[in-house]
């Protein structure tokens, strides 16, 4: 197999994460464009970190996320950059944004439980958009009568949450009694 000095390879990924149009991971790099080249995991690893500190003070930056490494432009320029799209980002009703925000945190999750916690009942077509924007699937069902769905997000959901795992989900707050959080702020 053929050698690649650290230079040619930063350039080779470079080049793949520009022009791939979705995500990479480790694997997918090895098995493809580098598949002539010996190069180590720890190798590739150095290089995509020293890639990641050449891009941080540019309008683009190379993150990693659930399905691998991609490029993306900064979170800074998004105001000015909205103005390339006519079409305007979907707006999600705040019942779809808790069931999501339900199913993120406590998956897998009926549609039973997600509607206990909420007090009201879930339309079908909050799941059927979480389902169609490719945020959520049904990852099982439930060991009880009825057999109901069980609800997980997907690495879609995590990829376009600028996540590498569930993990890096921000914490919850406990809001279970806001006027006995309010009286414990206040000095």
């Amino acid at each position: 197999m053929a050698k690649i000095s650290d230079e040619q390879l930063k350039q080779v990924l470079e080049a793949a994460l520009f022009v791939a149009g979705r995500p990479l991971s480790a694997q997918d790099l090895l098995d493809s464009v580098l598949a002539g080249y010996t190069i180590s995991r720890p190798k590739l690893t150095k290089a995509l970190q020293a890639l990641e500190l050449d891009y941080r003070p540019r309008g683009i930056q190379l993150v990693e996320v659930a399905s691998g490494w991609r490029f993306q432009a900064n979170d800074a320029l998004s105001p000015l950059l909205s103005r390339l799209w006519v079409e305007k980002a979907p707006r999600y009703s705040r019942a779809t944004l808790e069931t999501l925000a339900l199913i993120a945190y406590r998956q897998p999750i009926t549609r039973g439980e997600i509607e206990e916690v909420r007090g009201v009942a879930v339309s079908t077509q909050i799941i059927r958009t979480l389902e169609e924007r490719g945020w959520i699937r049904v990852v099982g069902t439930k060991e009880v009568p009825g057999r109901p769905a069980l609800f997980g997000t997907t690495r879609q959901f995590l990829d376009d949450m600028n996540l590498k795992s569930l993990g890096d989900l921000p914490e919850l707050m406990d809001i279970t009694n806001p006027a006995e959080r309010l009286e414990e702020e206040t000095p």
